[in-house]
C-alpha cells in the first residue's frame, strides 16, 4: 500500500487519504477571508505539479478543494496587491502565469472538485470554474459572483470565457456587468454550480462521491450558447451597451464597455475569450477610475474597524413612525432585530408597517421569511418596548423642543448599557442633550433616505460622549449592515452640511428660470447618481427647508421653493414637488441641449466640494479620507473620482 501524501505551505494544506483522494485546503494566514495573493498562486503552481506527478503514477484519483475558514471559500484576488500589479511591466506576465495555472488544473486527467461555502467571489469563482465540478452549501451565507466591475475591472483569471461556457452569454455577461452576488440556488440555476448541499459538513462527503464517480460539469445548453452566434451576439452586445449606458458613462467607467467589446469580438469561442482577456484587462487595472475605486474599497473596509468588540444587539425601539423612523424600524427588523415602533397612535404607525411589508416582500424570496420579519416588527403606541431595548432611536420632526421632551421622558426607562440615539439630521447633540440628566448617554445615529438603499450612518459624537459610547454606535450600525462614519456634533454634521450649498445653489438657479431637467442631467453627466433638484424632492422639501434654516441658509418666503412647501407639495413622498412623481419616479420633461453637460455638472458640484474642504478643516471628520468615503456613501458622489477631496486634489472638481 502506498503511504498517504501530505504537504503544508503558508496558504495551502494538502494530503491524500487511503482512497487516493487528495484534499486541498486554502487557509490564508492573514485576515478572516481567503484571498488569492501572488504568493498563494505560486504555491498552488507547485501543488498542481505535484498533482500531475501523483496522477501519472496512479497515486491520486482526484482532488477536492475546500476552505479552512469559517467566512467562506475565496473572496477573490488580494486587492492590496492591485496597486503594485497595475504596473504594465508586471501585470501581463502575472496574468499569463495564472491563466496557465488554471488551464493546467482544467486539463488534469483526474477530477478536481470545488466545495464552496460562504463567499466565492472574483478570483475565487474563477478558480472554482477551472475545477471540473462544483458543490455549494445552499444557505443564506453562500454568495457567488464577480464583483470586479465595482473595482473598475472585470474577471482576469479566465473567468470571462469560463462563465460564458457554463452559464451562457446572456447570464454570464449579466453577472459580470452588474457585479451581482448570487445565492447558491441561483448559481445552480445558471449552471455555475452543479450540486447543492444543506450544510458545510456535507461538502467532504459529496466531494468524495464526485471524485470517485468522476463527475464533470456540463456546459450551458445549446439554446443558451446560441446567443453567442454572430448576428445574435452583435444584437446582444448592442443591447448590453444600451443598458450599461443608462447607469455608467464610458469615460467614467470603461470596464463594462471593454468587457462587452471582448464578448462582441470573441464570445462565440470561450477559449478565445480567455486568450484575449489579458489584452483588454491590462489597460483597465492602471486606469484612474480603477485606482480611485480601489481607494474607495479600502476606505469602506476601514469603516469596519471602528466598532466595539463584543457589542451585541437584539432589540431596537424606534420613536417616530414617519418615513425615516418607519423605514429605520423596517430595516432593523429586516436585519434580524426585534423592533418596537412607537408613535401617538396606530393610525400613524400603520403606514410604516405597510411600507415595511413591501420592503420584506421585495427583499425576501419566501412568504414565511416575510411573515417572520413582520413578527419581528411590532406597533408600540405606549412605548413599552423602550425598557427592554438595546438601542432606542428617536426619529421625529426636526424640532429641538420635541426631541428634548421625548428624551426627557425615556431616559428613566433605559436599561444599563443601552444606546440612546437621535436621528437628527442637523441639530447639534449638545443642545438636545441639555434635557438629560446624563447627557453622555445620547449619541447621534443619522440615517439617510431611502434607508434600505443608502449604506451610510453618521455616528455623531458630542463633547459629552466617551469612546465606548461611540464605539457601540458604530458596532450597531455594522450589526444592521450599515457603514458608520464618526462625525463631530456640528450643524449639519458632514453630509447635510456639504449637500445644502449644492442643492440650494441648484434651486436658486431654477428660481432664476434655468431648466431643472438640464441641471439634473448635468449633475448626472458629472457622475452623481441623481441631480440636485430630484435629490431635493427625494429628501423632502420640508426636510430640506428645515435643514437649510438650521444651517443658516435663507429660504425666501416668495420663492417657488417656499410656495411648494406651503401647498403641501413636498416631493416624492407627496407625489409632487419640483417634479411630479409616479410610482416613485420623477416625471421629467426634455432637457435643453448644452455644449458641455459634464462641465456644467462640475460647476454645480463645486459648492459641495468647497464645503467638504471647510468641514475637514474644522475637524468635523477625522481626515480627508473619512470625508471622501462619507460623502460618497451619503450622497452618491461619483465613486470613480475617489470622493470630493480626492477629486479636488486631482483637479477634477
Amino acid at each position: 500500500m502506498i503511504a498517504p501524501q501530505a504537504t503544508e505551505t503558508k496558504h495551502w494544506s494538502f494530503h491524500t487519504d487511503l482512497e487516493k483522494i487528495g484534499w486541498l485546503t486554502i487557509h490564508s494566514p492573514e485576515g478572516s477571508v481567503n484571498v488569492l495573493s501572488r504568493e498563494a498562486i505560486m504555491e498552488l503552481e507547485t501543488l498542481v505539479a505535484r498533482f500531475e506527478d501523483l496522477a501519472s503514477s496512479d497515486q491520486l484519483v482526484g482532488v477536492v478543494l475546500l476552505s479552512g475558514k469559517e467566512s467562506g471559500f475565496i473572496a477573490g484576488a488580494d486587492v492590496s496587491e492591485f496597486d503594485a500589479m497595475s504596473d504594465f511591466s508586471v501585470l501581463p506576465e502575472a496574468l499569463k502565469r495564472t491563466h496557465a495555472l488554471f488551464a493546467r488544473i482544467e486539463e488534469l486527467k483526474i477530477p478536481v472538485v470545488a466545495g464552496i461555502h460562504g463567499f466565492c467571489l472574483g478570483g475565487g469563482l474563477e478558480l472554482a470554474l477551472a475545477c471540473h465540478y462544483r458543490i455549494a452549501v445552499n444557505d443564506e451565507k453562500t454568495r457567488i459572483g464577480f464583483p470586479e466591475v465595482n473595482l473598475g475591472i472585470f474577471p482576469g483569471f479566465g473567468g470571462t470565457g469560463r462563465s460564458v461556457r457554463q452559464a451562457g452569454p446572456v447570464d454570464a455577461m449579466q453577472i459580470m456587468l452588474t457585479g451581482k452576488m448570487l445565492r447558491a440556488g441561483a448559481a445552480r440555476g445558471l449552471n455555475l454550480v452543479d450540486k447543492l448541499v444543506r450544510h458545510r459538513d456535507m461538502l467532504r462527503w459529496e466531494g468524495r462521491k464526485a471524485v470517485l464517480q468522476r463527475r464533470k460539469s456540463q456546459p450551458a445548453s445549446l439554446a443558451k450558447r446560441a446567443m453567442a452566434w454572430p448576428l445574435l451576439r452583435d444584437y446582444l452586445a448592442n443591447k448590453m451597451r444600451a443598458e450599461v449606458g443608462k447607469k455608467a458613462n464610458r469615460v467614467n467607467y470603461p470596464a463594462p464597455y471593454a468587457l462587452i467589446e471582448l464578448f462582441e469580438q470573441h464570445g462565440h469561442d470561450w477559449q478565445a475569450m480567455i486568450r484575449h482577456e489579458i489584452d483588454a484587462f491590462v489597460p483597465l487595472m492602471g486606469s484612474l477610475t480603477a485606482t480611485n475605486l480601489r481607494r474607495v474599497f479600502f476606505l469602506s473596509e476601514s469603516l469596519k474597524k471602528q466598532g466595539l468588540k463584543g457589542a451585541k444587539f437584539s432589540r431596537v425601539h424606534v420613536i417616530g413612525a414617519g418615513v425615516m423612523g418607519g423605514d429605520i424600524a423596517a430595516w432593523c427588523a429586516y436585519r434580524g432585530m426585534i423592533v418596537t415602533l412607537q408613535d401617538l397612535d396606530m393610525a400613524r404607525i400603520q403606514p410604516a408597517l405597510d411600507r415595511a411589508k413591501k420592503l420584506f416582500q421585495k427583499r425576501y424570496k419566501k412568504k414565511r421569511e416575510v411573515d417572520a420579519a413582520m413578527l419581528r416588527l411590532t406597533a408600540d403606541p405606549q412605548g413599552k418596548g423602550a425598557s427592554r431595548a438595546d438601542v432606542i432611536i428617536e426619529a421625529v420632526v426636526e424640532k429641538l423642543e420635541v426631541k428634548q421632551s421625548i428624551f426627557k421622558g425615556v431616559e428613566g426607562q433605559l436599561k444599563p448599557g443601552a444606546i440612546l440615539a437621535t436621528n437628527t439630521s442637523s441639530i447639534e447633540l449638545e443642545r438636545i442633550a441639555e434635557a438629560l440628566q446624563d447627557p453622555a448617554r445620547l449619541i447621534g445615529l443619522h440615517f439617510f433616505n431611502p434607508v434600505a438603499q443608502l449604506p451610510l450612518v453618521e455616528v455623531i459624537r458630542s463633547r459629552f460622549n466617551s469612546d465606548e459610547a461611540i464605539g457601540k454606535g458604530a458596532s450597531f450600525a455594522q450589526a444592521i449592515g450599515k457603514s458608520p462614519v464618526v462625525v463631530k456634533s456640528a450643524p449639519g454634521f458632514l453630509v447635510n452640511r456639504v449637500l445644502m450649498p449644492y442643492m440650494l445653489g441648484a434651486v436658486e438657479r431654477v428660481e432664476r428660470g434655468e431648466s431643472k431637467e438640464l441641471l439634473d442631467a448635468a449633475a448626472v453627466a458629472f457622475g452623481m447618481p441623481m441631480g440636485p433638484i430630484e435629490l431635493m424632492d427625494t429628501v423632502g422639501l420640508d426636510v430640506g427647508k428645515s435643514v437649510a434654516t438650521e444651517l443658516g441658509h435663507a429660504v425666501p418666503e416668495n420663492s417657488r421653493f417656499a410656495q411648494l412647501i406651503a401647498e403641501g407639495k413636498l416631493g416624492r413622498k407627496t407625489g409632487e414637488g419640483f417634479y411630479k412623481w409616479e410610482k416613485g419616479k420623477a416625471i421629467k420633461g426634455e432637457a435643453p441641449a448644452h455644449a458641455d453637460l459634464a462641465g456644467l455638472g462640475r460647476e454645480l458640484v463645486r459648492p459641495l466640494v468647497d464645503m467638504t474642504e471647510i468641514v475637514v478643516s474644522e475637524g468635523v471628520v477625522s481626515s480627508p479620507e473619512m470625508a471622501d468615503i462619507g460623502v460618497i456613501m451619503g450622497t452618491g458622489f461619483a465613486p470613480f473620482l475617489g470622493g470630493p477631496m480626492k477629486a479636488r486634489a486631482d483637479g477634477r472638481a
